[in-house]
């Protein structure tokens, strides 16, 4: 009889064992994630809809933003190398990587998203700048702006999002 009282004792301490072992798996598992509120989660969806409207917009002349990511533009216009840049940091960062961002939930991948997209502003007003201080060129079109401004909306969604974790 006493032999199976310890052996209860024994299978019991296992199950707790077991219990905390899966309840810290578990809360590995919450504290890297990041689940944005619907209105949050929204913002950035339209912010990345807005993104993709400023790459049909022109940002140099009359080129459009994905022409000037895929280097089909007059040599005229003098692009440069910059908004090329831009506009592949913004592709990345600003489109696939906050929508890999938004699927997948990772605390991380906010926060490489957060400064992915901060370093796409920076580049987009550094182009914006390049453009303005070309002389007998075209400087920089509508669509410059609006990829700048939602990338900055993209980069305080994710720093919210990205600081929020307790």
């Amino acid at each position: 009889m006493r032999q199976s009282m310890n052996a209860d004792a024994q299978d019991g301490r296992d199950d707790m064992a077991e219990f905390a072992d899966e309840l810290k798996q578990v809360e590995r598992r919450v504290i890297r994630r990041v689940d944005p509120a619907p209105r949050s989660a929204m913002v950035i969806a339209g912010a990345v809809f807005v993104l993709l409207v400023a790459a049909l917009l022109p940002w140099v002349g009359d080129a459009a933003g994905w022409q000037v990511l895929l280097g089909q533009t007059d040599p005229a216009l003098k692009v440069g190398v910059l908004p090329r840049v831009f506009g592949g940091f913004a592709l990345f960062f600003g489109v696939l990587l906050t929508a890999l961002t938004l699927s997948l939930r990772l605390w991380a991948l906010a926060w490489v998203a957060t400064l992915g997209c901060w370093l796409s502003v920076m580049l987009g007003l550094l182009s914006v700048w390049t453009r303005q201080t070309v002389f007998q060129a075209p400087g920089p079109g509508p669509g410059l702006y609006v990829a700048a401004l939602a990338l900055a909306v993209l980069g305080i969604q994710w720093f919210r999002q990205s600081w929020s974790r307790p």
